[in-house]
């Protein structure tokens, strides 16, 4: 069996590469730990879009809290590419939980909200989602292109 000189030194290349990589992924994953986040989009619901609102409801965002606390939503918005915006009205997420905005109309719980929109908010081909604070800050936003109708952003 012969073994190359340049096998030592790639693989200590890829180990330094891993290591890096293992020290940077945290960071990324730091700012959503106990807190608010995106969470699955469904950008492009399943069949035609036929403006109806049984398809209208099944175009949504999950929300979710990682956080250790209710959170009171009330002024928060999430936004799209163009500027279409839903602000929350009063509404509680607790710890842990998730809070589905559907773009269709219907009667808010407590995991799901309606937007009451009669037309789509998230474009199929590619589109932007922003979650605000009350005050302006943005919290997580999440983006995609042309796919399967299906974003996990978190």
């Amino acid at each position: 069996m012969r073994i190359s000189t340049a096998t030592p030194l790639a693989l200590a290349a890829a180990t330094a590469l891993a290591g890096s990589l293992l020290v940077t992924a945290p960071a990324s994953a730091a700012s959503h730990q106990g807190g608010l986040h995106l969470g699955k989009i469904q950008y492009d619901s399943p069949g035609k879009d036929t403006r109806t609102n049984t398809s209208l409801k099944a175009e949504y965002v999950d929300i979710h809290n990682n956080g250790k606390s209710k959170l009171q939503l009330k002024g928060y918005k999430l936004k799209d590419r163009t500027g279409y915006t839903y602000t929350f009205p009063s509404f509680t997420v607790a710890a842990g939980k998730t809070v589905r905005v559907h773009t269709g109309k219907g009667k808010n719980t407590k995991a799901h909200v309606y937007w009451n929109r009669g037309s789509y908010v998230w474009n199929n081909t590619g589109d932007k989602a922003r979650l605000i604070k009350p005050g302006g800050a943005l919290l997580d936003s999440c983006s995609w292109g042309k796919g399967k109708g299906v974003k996990v952003c978190h």
